[in-house]
C-alpha cells in the first residue's frame, strides 16, 4: 500500500471574511431597492368581535378530503389555515404572521401628548355619564339570579313532561290488539 492517497485536500479550513459578507449584503440591498420597501401600517384595534362560541356543542363530520374551510377547528380566511382550538386561534390572530398578512407591523402607533390627553377626556366623560353604583350592581346580580331560577324551573318542567310521556301507555287500536292476542292489560278487579 502507498501512503499517497488520491483525493481531496480537506485540511484547509475556510476563514470567515467579514468584508466579503458585507459586500454581499450591500449588493442584495441594491437589488431590492428598486422594488421599494413595503411600509406596513401600525397595529390597530380589531373592528369586529371574535366569536369563539359559534360552533360550540355542534357535531361535524370530518373527512380527509374536505377543503380547509370545512375541516374541524377554526379556519382563518386571511392566512388560509386551520387552527384546532380556541386558545391557539386567538394566539394566531394576534400573532405576527396573521398581522403581516393583514398589512400591519407588530409596532403600535406612537401617540402624541395631545392625543393621550384627548383620550383621557373622552374616557372621563364616559365614566361620568354612566357612573356605576353598588345599587346597579345589586340590581344586575338580582336580575341574573331570577333568570337562572327561571331557566332551572323550565328545565324541571321539561323533565316532568318527559317522565309523564314515558309512563303513559300509547293508545292501541282494539282491532290490532285483538289480532296480536292482547285482550288488554286491565285488572279483573272492577271498582
Amino acid at each position: 500500500m502507498s501512503n499517497n492517497v488520491a483525493g481531496v485536500d480537506n485540511t484547509f479550513r475556510r476563514k470567515f471574511d467579514p468584508e466579503e459578507y458585507r459586500e454581499l449584503a450591500r449588493e442584495r440591498e441594491r437589488k431590492e431597492e428598486p422594488k421599494g420597501h413595503v411600509q406596513r401600517k401600525p397595529l390597530k384595534h380589531r373592528d369586529y368581535e371574535v366569536n369563539l362560541t359559534s360552533s360550540l356543542g355542534k357535531t361535524q363530520v370530518v373527512t380527509p378530503v374536505a377543503p380547509l374551510s370545512q375541516q374541524a377547528g377554526y379556519y382563518c380566511r386571511v392566512c388560509e389555515c386551520v387552527v384546532k382550538d380556541s386558545a391557539n386561534y386567538l394566539d394566531h390572530i394576534n400573532g405576527k404572521k396573521h398581522q403581516r398578512m393583514l398589512g400591519m407591523s407588530m409596532r403600535a402607533e406612537r401617540s402624541s401628548l395631545k392625543q393621550v390627553q384627548e383620550r383621557f377626556q373622552v374616557l372621563k366623560k364616559r365614566k361620568d355619564i354612566g357612573a356605576f353604583t353598588e345599587k346597579d350592581f345589586d340590581d344586575r346580580v338580582l336580575k341574573h339570579q331570577e333568570e337562572e331560577e327561571e331557566r332551572k324551573r323550565l328545565r324541571r318542567e321539561k323533565k316532568k313532561e318527559k317522565k309523564k310521556e314515558a309512563v303513559e301507555e300509547p293508545e292501541m287500536d282494539p282491532d290490532v290488539a285483538a289480532l296480536m292476542g292482547f285482550g288488554g292489560f286491565r285488572s279483573s278487579n272492577k271498582k
